[in-house]
C-alpha cells in the first residue's frame, strides 16, 4: 500500500464537536425568514452588551505600536507574562505560584491538547465528566487515551459521581476533569465538593485537570474556589485564559499552570518533557502576552462586577422562561460561566423523535439555534447558552415557547 492510500485509510475520531453541530444548525436555518438568534455558542462579544474594558484594549495597542515583540517569544511564554498570570492565580491560594509553574498557551483549547498529550502512554486512560466539553474527549481520541465517563448528578447540582469515579479508575488512569464553574451545566461547586474531588484523586493517584476557563463567573449561593486551593492534598493542572472573564475569546491568551507546591508531579522528567512540548506547540501572538501584565493590574473590579450582573440578569431570564415551557425541564438554577442544561421530554411532542431532531427543526422554524445535548454527552438535554443580549434572549426564548406550542402532542 502506498503512503497516499494509507493515509486516507486513516479515520477521523468520530467525536462530535460544538462548532461542528453549530454550524450544521446554522445551514439549517431560514435565511430568508425570522433573523437568526444563537444560544448555542459561549462567545458573548456578538452581542454589544458584552466587550472587554479600555483596561485591556489599550496594552494591547501599546504592545503592538512598541513594535518591541513583532518577534518569537520563548515557547512557554514571555517571562513577564508568566509571572503576571503566577501572580493573578496566587490571590486565595495557601502557597504562591511561581513564573516557571505557568506555560502561556494559544487559548485555553491548547492547553487542553497540551495537558493531554503529556500526560498520555501506551494503555492510559482519563476520566472526563458526563456532561462535558467535548474537546477533551476529541483530544484524548487522537492521543489514544482511553476516555473514561462518570456522570454528573443533576440532582445534587451537578456534583461529580465521586463514587463512579472511584469505579472506573485502575492503575492505568492518568487524571481526571473538572470543569468549575461548569460548562455545559452552569454549577458552581462548594468548597467541601471540591475538597472532596481531590481527596479522591489522591487517593486513586491521579492529576486533577481543573478546567477553570470561566474561572471567577458565578453569581449564584456558592463562591467561586479554584481546584489549585488544594494542591497540597494533590497535583492540579489549572487551564484557563482571558477569554471569558475579559470577554475577549478571539485574543487566544490560555495558560497551563502547575499547582503542585509539594513537587510530587513536577519532577525534572515532566518539566523536561513539557518544554519540550511546548516546543512543537507555539504558543500565544507576542504582542498579546506582552498586554497581559497591565491588562491584569489594571483592571477593575467594576468591569468583572459589570459583567456578573448582567450574566445573573439573563440566566434568570432563561430559567424562569423555561419554566413556563411544559416540555422542557431545568434541574436547577444556573450559578455561573454562560450556559446551563436543561431536559428535554420528546414523549410531550409529536414529530419530534430527539434532541437532534428537536434542535434542527427548530433552526428551520423558527431561527433559533440550540445545542443538542448529545454533544456533550447528554441525549435528549439541551445546552442553552443566556451570555445573550437580553431583548434577543426574550425574544429567542419566545420563539422556542412557540415551537414547544406547535409541536406539542
Amino acid at each position: 500500500m502506498d503512503c497516499g492510500r494509507r493515509v486516507q485509510e486513516m479515520e477521523a475520531p468520530n467525536n462530535i464537536t460544538i462548532k461542528g453541530m453549530l454550524g450544521l444548525l446554522s445551514d439549517a436555518a431560514d435565511e430568508g425568514g425570522k433573523k437568526l438568534i444563537s444560544l448555542g455558542i459561549g462567545d458573548p462579544t456578538a452581542y454589544s452588551c458584552f466587550y472587554t474594558c479600555s483596561a485591556a484594549q489599550q496594552p494591547l495597542l501599546n504592545a503592538l505600536n512598541s513594535r518591541n515583540f513583532n518577534g518569537y517569544s520563548p515557547t512557554v511564554g514571555l517571562p513577564q507574562t508568566r509571572m503576571a498570570v503566577a501572580d493573578y492565580l496566587s490571590r486565595g491560594l495557601p502557597y504562591t505560584l511561581h513564573s516557571n509553574d505557568v506555560y502561556v498557551t494559544n487559548g485555553c483549547t491548547q492547553a487542553i491538547e497540551i495537558t493531554l498529550s503529556i500526560l498520555a502512554r501506551p494503555g492510559a486512560n482519563i476520566l472526563l465528566p458526563r456532561p462535558g466539553f467535548p474537546i477533551y474527549g476529541l483530544c484524548a481520541a487522537f492521543r489514544h487515551l482511553e476516555a473514561r465517563y462518570f456522570d454528573l448528578l443533576p440532582e445534587k447540582q451537578w456534583e461529580v459521581d465521586l463514587r463512579a469515579v472511584q469505579h472506573l479508575a485502575d492503575h492505568n488512569t492518568v487524571a481526571i476533569v473538572i470543569i468549575n464553574p461548569g460548562n455545559p451545566c452552569g454549577n458552581v461547586y462548594s468548597f467541601q465538593h471540591l475538597k472532596e474531588i481531590a481527596e479522591t484523586a489522591k487517593r486513586l493517584g491521579i492529576v486533577v485537570i481543573a478546567d477553570e476557563v470561566y474561572g471567577h463567573l458565578s453569581f449564584g449561593e456558592n463562591p467561586w474556589v479554584s481546584m489549585g486551593v488544594f494542591g497540597s492534598v494533590g497535583p492540579v493542572i489549572t487551564l484557563g485564559s482571558l477569554s471569558k472573564r475579559w470577554l475577549v475569546p478571539g485574543w487566544r491568551l490560555g495558560w497551563l499552570v502547575i499547582n503542585d507546591p509539594d513537587a510530587t508531579l513536577k519532577t525534572p522528567k515532566f518539566v523536561e518533557r513539557l518544554n519540550k512540548y511546548c516546543d512543537i506547540c507555539g504558543g500565544a501572538a507576542t504582542f498579546i502576552q506582552a498586554a497581559v501584565p497591565a491588562i491584569i493590574e489594571g483592571t477593575q473590579e467594576v468591569f468583572f462586577r459589570k459583567t456578573i450582573n448582567i450574566l445573573k440578569q439573563t440566566s434568570d431570564i432563561c430559567y424562569q422562561k423555561i419554566k413556563g415551557i411544559a416540555c422542557i425541564k431545568c434541574p436547577c438554577k444556573p450559578q455561573g460561566s454562560m450556559a446551563f442544561m436543561v431536559k428535554l421530554n420528546v414523549c410531550m411532542l409529536k414529530d419530534i423523535s430527539d434532541d437532534i431532531d428537536f434542535c434542527f427543526k427548530l433552526a428551520k422554524e423558527e431561527s433559533v439555534i440550540i445545542l443538542p445535548g448529545i454533544v456533550v454527552g447528554l441525549k435528549n438535554w439541551l445546552r442553552i447558552t443566556f451570555a445573550v443580549e437580553p431583548s434577543a434572549l426574550h425574544e429567542a426564548l419566545r420563539r422556542l415557547n412557540s415551537f414547544c406550542q406547535r409541536h406539542s402532542c
